[in-house]
């Protein structure tokens, strides 16, 4: 079974971003490519992430837009969509901000159906929403309808601009029993206050899936004593480039040495993200 990598992301170049953002990526990055700026002007062709790829050992990966103006950096679904049309080892995700687009289902109809983006990804702690708020349903109604996955960012965020209140999964509950045929992801788990609240939601609803990016994997099993539990459920990010390529093969291994059965590792490390994206036979 291949590695499967739920979550990466990318920028548009030159980058549309808040200072204090762009201070904080500069900190991240700047020893290995000087600045922020750097590392995304080297980074705009799809070969650069398929290097990435290669190197930390993974055969595919999510890439996910990001339409977040006050908090984070600008990734376009146009650049999102040219990086993974190169490849079919880069899968795209699409970002919809209910704030500022005007007809988001229509929209969401033409990523998927013409564009061909195979999921959803929503940032309540970044957009400043509710999991539940009504405006959303509309969204979940259609992603359901073009069967397609809907991953939320959950639990806390280190910028400025974050509202942490809106980051708890608790809230996903009623998205979970409203769209019982819809696949929800809960990227990063709640950390690092609400590890339980997304492993209960796991393990209660057969559509809510964890996602496990920016968790030292080293760690899993205290923050998820029961992993083993809900390994069908559970699925392996590494939130690059927030972390470097060869962290991104060291983690890997450490999910291989953790002690879990063979069968809960293959599903953590792909299985469940193959399933999910349709990569199967």
């Amino acid at each position: 079974m291949p590695v499967i990598d739920f979550h990466i992301h990318a920028y548009d170049s030159p980058v549309r971003a808040p200072e204090s953002y762009i201070h904080f990526m500069n900190r991240a990055l700047g020893e290995q490519y000087g600045s922020f700026e750097n590392f995304v002007q080297s980074h705009t062709r799809p070969d650069k992430y398929l290097e990435v790829l290669d190197g930390a050992g993974v055969e595919f990966a999510v890439i996910v837009a990001e339409l977040a103006p006050i908090t984070s950096a600008i990734a376009s679904n146009e650049t999102i969509e040219r990086l993974c049309s190169a490849s079919p080892r880069l899968i795209p995700f699409a970002s919809i901000n209910p704030y500022l687009t005007a007809h988001s289902t229509r929209e969401l109809e033409r990523l998927v159906l013409k564009l061909g983006f195979r999921g959803l990804k929503l940032y309540p702690t970044y957009q400043q929403y509710y999991l539940n708020d009504p405006m959303l349903y509309p969204l979940y109604a259609k992603a359901q309808e073009l069967r397609i996955p809907v991953m939320w960012h959950t639990g806390s965020s280190v910028f400025p601009a974050s509202r942490l209140k809106y980051g708890d999964p608790l809230h996903g509950d009623d998205v979970a029993v409203d769209f019982p045929d819809l696949t929800l992801i809960m990227a990063h788990s709640g950390r690092p206050i609400w590890y339980d609240h997304a492993y209960t939601l796991a393990r209660l609803h057969e559509n809510v899936y964890m996602e496990l990016a920016g968790l030292p994997p080293q760690r899993l099993l205290n923050y998820f004593p029961e992993l083993e539990r809900v390994a069908d459920k559970a699925l392996f990010g590494s939130d690059w480039p927030s972390i470097p390529t060869a962290t991104i093969r060291g983690n890997i291994e450490i999910i291989r040495g953790l002690p879990l059965s063979e069968k809960a590792k293959e599903q953590i490390l792909g299985a469940n993200a193959a399933r999910i994206l349709r990569l199967g036979p």
